[in-house]
């Protein structure tokens, strides 16, 4: 019997879990990680309060990115401005890397799809609830890139959830056809909702699904942004020189609820969160930097006083903007509303005012 192929799966780690860093890779620039540990930093801090706004009433549901602030911060770091992001419901920090405002992030999980039109990466995907739907989308993006010949790429985040999605293998297997330049990036948290990764599937990595597509499939530590940036940053810049797509998997632990409206008690040991806490990224980070002189305690009180106070700040003007007009549910359905919907519009705008309602 012959063999027609072998394959290998690279994982990338630097900073272990006591923020040492035995081995730095090529290239290395400790100063990066500053602004890099500051974004961390915010996403947590934005991530509790908007937890704590769902739970006085004043927020919808909504999704934390506790423990995994490595990878959305440190994917988000790698991209150029002009790059196009396509995010979950889960990469809050890469979003607020990028230039999307808090306050947008608030009125999108506030219901109110106007936080959707950023006033920054204007480009940049909205917020992708449908699970790997968002794959696709990032083949279009990257079409585009290559038809153009610019020297932009598409980066695409999925959960390990929805690498199980028909969406995803389809994505991934005409981005490999047509060489384009898309990154998909997985994050690895090790629950779809209720699902372990073991019922997910029987891959040793969900690395390894790039084989299938004939891209390169490499795995990370997604608790480690330095590995981060190392692994995300190389397949960037291989699909900016025109190399084609990749895969890249980050493997983390989701710290939360799934959203506000999980209890994860339900189905996952205590144990097991107590023991992904150790190997959490920030405290990884920050105790790397206090380490190499580069992070001190009067740093982290001020940050923690900067942050805050821009935190409260786009929560007053979130909680400050007007709502949304009634009639925008009908009006952006169509560019001319069907008459059986007009006649819907004109009955819910009529039962409204009579309930003393905008």
């Amino acid at each position: 019997m012959d063999t027609v192929a072998t394959f290998r799966v690279p994982r990338v780690a630097y900073l272990d879990s006591h923020g040492h860093l035995p081995a730095p890779p090529a290239g290395f620039d400790p100063d990066r990680l500053v602004p890099v540990y500051r974004g961390m930093m915010l996403t947590r801090a934005f991530d509790a309060k908007a937890v704590a706004l769902q739970r006085t009433g004043q927020l919808r549901t909504y999704p934390s990115s506790l423990g995994q602030e490595a990878v959305s911060v440190g994917l988000a770091s790698v991209m150029r401005p002009e790059d196009v992001l396509l995010p979950t419901y889960r990469e809050t920090g890469a979003m607020l890397w990028r230039g999307v405002r808090m306050e947008e992030i608030l009125l999108y999980w506030g219901g109110d799809e106007r936080g959707s039109d950023f006033a920054g990466p204007r480009e940049d995907f909205p917020i992708a609830v449908p699970i790997a739907s968002q794959c696709c989308h990032a083949v279009g993006v990257a079409q585009a890139f290559k038809s153009r010949q610019s020297p932009r790429v598409a980066v695409c985040c999925l959960g390990d959830g929805a690498s199980s999605k028909g969406d995803f293998y389809e994505a991934m297997n005409a981005a490999g056809v047509m060489q384009l330049p898309v990154v998909f990036v997985i994050t690895n948290n090790q629950w779809a909702i209720s699902v372990p990764r073991s019922r997910q599937t029987l891959a040793v990595s969900f690395a390894q699904k790039a084989i299938a597509a004939g891209i390169p499939g490499e795995q990370c530590d997604g608790n480690d942004p330095i590995a981060v940036r190392d692994a995300i940053g190389r397949a960037v810049e291989r699909a900016r020189r025109g190399e084609g797509a990749s895969l890249v998997e980050c493997v983390t632990y989701r710290l939360s609820d799934h959203t506000t409206a999980d209890d994860a008690r339900r189905y996952r040991d205590e144990a097991e969160v107590s023991a992904a806490w150790a190997n959490e990224p920030v405290a990884r980070l920050r105790h790397y930097l206090a380490d190499q002189k580069r992070w001190s305690k009067q740093d982290e009180e001020a940050l923690i006083a900067e942050i805050g106070a821009q935190v409260t700040a786009a929560v007053e003007r979130y909680l400050a903007t007007p709502l949304m007009p009634r009639q925008d549910l009908f009006d952006y359905l169509y560019a001319e509303l069907p008459a059986d919907l007009r006649r819907q519009r004109d009955a819910f705008l009529l039962d409204a005012e009579g309930a003393g309602h905008d």
